[in-house]
């Protein structure tokens, strides 16, 4: 027996485990399918004696990255009542000796339909009334591969900068240093943002990785999969949003038509953006930093 099937047995095995305490009774493995999932992680359909769930895993990311996903996807069950759908959580656990995974409800995808992209924006628009006292998370997190630092803050600015901007370019400078001239701009950016973003901002529940990527079609209706949760300013939902596109103007009227962006939005965004770009940087260099670096002095 080869190194590969050593590591599915020994992962199967995981598996079995943890959805038989789960549910109070034997679960066998029947057959697994492999399917998209993503840059980052192996995924798969599982078919067991109780019927079939959607596996993700992987043996070389951080250890805790499916625990915080699990986490992240709890959250969000609570928030968007009917008008999102959102995996249910079976089973996580972290990697150690053996792979770390995630196990969901599986949802089977379907084409679109007309109505799916008011369906989502009014999901999102619910979404972003569930709110907090404080801007944070339980814990930290992960957008992609990159851990988020979510303590909790009492000023949106505060968070933005420092949870945000200050500790990306913090583990930029560890990783894909940039010059001093480079980071003194950045300084002053910091400086500025509080003059930026606006006084008075609700902490309120976000995806955090919001992308057409990170959505799908099911037969239960639109999915939010892939979260980076925490609470934030809704506006920053909107940073990624509209980085690479993906969303109707049926989206974004439905969006309004529930829960009404402030018509000045629009002048935050690439400020919001530029958390993303950086990381887009942190995680694989070339031209975004460039990127970073011209929306920086947009702001200066």
């Amino acid at each position: 027996m080869n190194l590969y099937q050593n590591t599915t047995n020994d992962l199967n095995d995981q598996i079995e485990k943890s959805l038989s305490n789960k549910f109070g009774k034997t679960v066998k493995i029947i057959s697994s399918k492999s399917i998209g999932g993503g840059c980052i992680n192996s995924a798969s359909k599982i078919e067991t004696n109780i019927g079939p769930f959607f596996l993700k895993w992987n043996s070389t990311c951080e250890k805790d990255i499916f625990l915080k996903e699990a986490e992240s996807l709890n959250e969000l069950r609570k928030a968007v009542g009917d008008y999102l759908v959102i995996p249910r959580v079976f089973a996580a656990k972290e990697v150690g000796s053996s792979p770390g995974f995630l196990v969901q409800e599986y949802l089977k995808p379907r084409f679109s339909k007309v109505n799916d992209d008011e369906m989502l924006g009014r999901g999102l628009a619910f979404l972003h009334k569930y709110s907090n006292k404080n801007f944070g998370f339980y814990s930290n997190n992960y957008c992609g591969a990159t851990i988020q630092k979510n303590d909790w803050t009492k000023s949106w600015c505060e968070f933005f900068s420092k949870n945000r901007l200050a500790f990306l370019l913090n583990l930029i400078q560890k990783e894909r240093p940039l010059p001093t001239s480079e980071i003194r701009l950045y300084e002053k950016l910091l400086d500025r943002v509080p003059s930026l973003l606006p006084e008075k901002s609700v902490p309120v529940l976000i995806h955090g990785d919001l992308w057409s990527g990170n959505f799908m079609t099911s037969e239960k209706g639109p999915v939010l999969i892939d979260p980076a949760s925490y609470y934030a300013d809704r506006e920053m939902e909107f940073a990624i949003i509209t980085m690479f596109g993906g969303f109707s103007e049926r989206f974004y009227r439905a969006y309004n038509e529930a829960n009404p962006l402030t018509s000045d939005w629009k002048k935050r965004n690439s400020l919001y953006q530029l958390y993303h770009i950086l990381n887009h940087y942190y995680l694989f260099g070339g031209g975004y930093r460039t990127q970073a670096l011209n929306v920086a002095k947009l702001y200066l």
